[in-house]
């Protein structure tokens, strides 16, 4: 089965801005994992929200050290580059869209930042466009080499937000492949995960701390990518859970802090990850409902319109029902 990190199910091109059939097709791994990494996101980002860091040394401390701090992240920036990519293959895309498409993030992250001071948009958009745009240009392998060497570098200087540049890099690449994974290579990336994990506990270091998450972080894509792409219940409810908060990320990243802040204001910190787990469901909930009558994410159609500099048409196409991806 054909996959890039994972089996591939898409959704039927979408309109252009102008209406007609020209968009890339989505992949509903991609969707799925771009989920999984708001999820995981949303539970790291409640402690610098509320000012309620997870301290300690017990078992709670390492959950959430081993599990989540540093785990989601980087799928995060590897996802932003592997859509950078998938966006120019859209059938009216160019690099100016694209040019276009990072800029209106800024005002984005900006107003985003004065709420949430540790957000990524605008670090994102600034890397994107001094790094994702000039490797746009450069054949792939050139870009998956020095993706590998930027993200190793900044492994070993600690990693934390030196890792955009090669992640971005590593994922641009990444969309141009045709990656296959299974059950195999997600056992092969786990025991690297485990080995890594193991070694934080023990040594503590910033660079294998890093190295921990970056691996980590690959060991569940490739896991959910593999399940994705299993047939049976699982994969089916990984799919309808986190494909819809994905289609939405945008949307959700950015609602997430409001109603993580306004939490925070109403109800004890103790409690602050079951917000968190509240949060999500809610989300998950209104994502599915919005996807049955609308194509795009509120967030998400607002960029897109500035993108293009036009309304773009946002109705689904079957009113009513869940746009589903189909199998490939």
């Amino acid at each position: 089965m054909e996959a890039a990190s994972g089996a591939i199910r898409r959704a039927g091109a979408g309109p252009s801005p102008s209406g007609a059939a020209g968009e890339p097709e989505r992949l509903l791994w991609v969707d799925a994992l771009r989920g999984l990494a708001l999820c995981g996101i949303a539970f790291v980002n409640v402690g610098g929200l509320t000012g309620t860091p997870v301290d300690g040394n017990g078992l709670g401390h390492w959950v959430y050290e081993l599990g989540f701090h540093g785990r989601f992240f980087p799928v995060f920036a590897f996802l932003f580059g592997f859509s950078f990519t998938l966006f120019l293959k859209g059938r009216e895309a160019s690099r100016v869209v694209a040019l276009a498409r990072l800029g209106f993030l800024i005002p984005i992250g900006v107003l985003h930042r004065a709420l949430q001071p540790d957000e990524v948009l605008l670090s994102y958009a600034v890397v994107g466009i001094a790094v994702l745009v000039p490797a746009s240009f450069l054949p792939r392998n050139v870009v998956a080499g020095c993706g590998a060497v930027a993200t190793a570098a900044a492994l070993v200087a600690g990693g934390g937000s030196l890792l955009i540049p090669g992640l971005f890099l590593v994922g641009s690449a990444a969309a141009e492949y045709r990656l296959r994974n299974g059950f195999g290579a997600w056992v092969a990336v786990g025991f690297v995960a485990v080995a890594l994990n193991a070694m934080q506990v023990a040594n503590g270091s910033a660079t294998v701390a890093a190295a921990a998450g970056v691996a980590t972080g690959a060991a569940y894509s490739v896991g959910l990518a593999a399940l994705i792409g299993a047939s049976g219940r699982a994969a089916g409810l990984a799919a309808a859970v986190l494909e819809p908060l994905g289609r939405t990320a945008l949307t959700n990243y950015l609602g997430a802090t409001v109603l993580i802040l306004a939490a925070d204001r109403l109800f004890a910190d103790e409690w602050r990850f079951g917000w968190v787990a509240a949060i999500l469901a809610v989300q998950i909930v209104l994502a599915r409902w919005w996807l049955a009558r609308f194509r795009y994410g509120p967030a998400e159609w607002v960029w897109r319109c500035l993108t293009w500099w036009r309304l773009v048409p946002n109705g689904n196409r079957r009113a009513g029902t869940l746009d589903r991806p189909r199998r490939t």
